[in-house]
């Protein structure tokens, strides 16, 4: 293919997008280096998702200006190794292969992918065995199935789904050993609660919920992928736990701008109810918890540590100091125990986070959040703002 039908995505947003002045540079071997510290001659891969995996053949992809996430896969990360990256931190590969897509978060992947000479190749077979780090820039995280695939075949790795130029510029160029300090910090004044509570707001209405945690210690994602094997999700910068049971009322945000009031009882989502919107996005939800009761389990609460621009991505925008999020779904991945098999069908077994932030819900509000941890509560969150004990464990030394 010729370099002209290349399609990047547009030009002149990778170079300054708003609020991302604060940032150095996008650097690949500067992030690799830092996340991994590889050592010499490991093999390097990336992975993308399409929707006909055969677009891999010739790069034939690039000529669909709507695939951004995969331009950015091959402009900005294949193409850098290539050219400079490979032989700066003496590496090997620098492949490309594309599986198809899943059509949801962390669902598992097919095992079929193709390679830029039209290949039909096994992922288990061909890829995951004889690479030592695997990017994968796809659509839909691949988290959960990279990460048990990890384990099973020795090799580390980063999902790195929906790259757009706001996360290029900020929450992948931010230094990772200052982001695993700062979420150090956080989570050892965050550890071993015994809940955490959530008032919302909508509508003159306040609505709790209650997640029990059970004293477990807290984790956090954090970039760093120095051992193995493992897989690092980026940007990273969140403190998280996997609750031990939920209950209470709370008020989501559907892709379409529906809002429905969520029952939850037993550690699950057993109901919705319709408060704006699509009354038939709310039958919908109710019919899957009915047919598929474990879709409805609140597997993760999480915090942002960072200080990051909003990306309109999810996965950036869940890493912001006075955001948090709960997700619904597959844990096993966080050591959880719901694993894909315990779900009614395969193509229900995702992991989803729902986020709660101003530029996403803005018409939820935060009231407060609020941990009880040694004896007494306190408040971590206030109207979407950090609050002073926040402020202080990060700024600690």
């Amino acid at each position: 293919m010729a370099t002209s039908e290349l399609i990047h995505p547009t030009p002149g947003t990778d170079a300054n997008p708003a609020g991302t002045e604060a940032f150095p540079p996008f650097n690949l071997g500067r992030l690799l280096k830092t996340v991994f510290n590889p050592h010499p001659g490991e093999r390097v891969a990336i992975l993308i998702d399409l929707d006909d995996p055969r677009g891999m053949k010739d790069y034939s992809f690039l000529k669909n200006p709507a695939l951004t996430i995969q331009a950015h896969a091959y402009h900005d990360f294949q193409q850098a190794l290539k050219n400079r990256v490979l032989a700066e931190l003496d590496l090997r590969g620098g492949e490309m292969f594309a599986f198809e897509k899943t059509g949801g978060s962390n669902l598992d992947l097919s095992d079929l992918c193709i390679d830029a000479e039209g290949r039909e190749l096994s992922l288990e077979k061909d890829v995951y065995p004889n690479f030592d780090l695997i990017l994968c820039i796809s659509t839909y995280s691949a988290t959960a199935p990279l990460t048990a695939f990890a384990k099973k075949y020795g090799f580390r790795g980063a999902t790195l789904h929906g790259v757009n130029p706001i996360i290029l510029a900020s929450g992948l160029a931010v230094d990772y050993a200052e982001v695993s300090q700062t979420a150090e910090k956080m989570r050892l004044g965050m550890t071993r609660a015994d809940w955490v509570e959530i008032d919302f707001t909508y509508s003159g209405e306040t609505y709790t919920l209650h997640l029990d945690l059970g004293k477990q210690e807290a984790q956090k994602s954090h970039g760093l992928c120095l051992g193995g094997p493992d897989i690092a999700n980026l940007p990273a910068g969140e403190i998280y736990y996997v609750p031990t049971g939920a209950s209470g009322h709370f008020p989501h945000r559907y892709e379409d701008g529906t809002l429905g009031l969520m029952t939850v009882t037993g550690g699950r989502i057993v109901e919705a109810k319709l408060l704006k919107g699509d009354s038939n996005v709310i039958q919908a939800h109710n019919e899957k918890l009915k047919s598929d009761p474990v879709t409805g389990e609140l597997g993760e609460l999480g915090f942002g540590t960072q200080v990051l621009p909003v990306s309109g991505r999810d996965i950036q925008d869940e890493k912001v100091l006075g955001t948090f999020h709960v997700a619904t779904g597959r844990s096993d991945h966080l050591g959880g125990s719901l694993t894909p098999d315990k779900f009614a069908t395969k193509k229900n077994a995702t992991h989803d986070d729902i986020l709660f932030a101003p530029a996403k819900t803005p018409e939820i509000g935060a009231a407060q959040v609020r941990m009880f941890r040694d004896g007494k509560t306190t408040v971590l969150i206030e109207n979407y703002h950090p609050t002073e004990y926040i402020m202080n464990l990060r700024n600690a030394a």
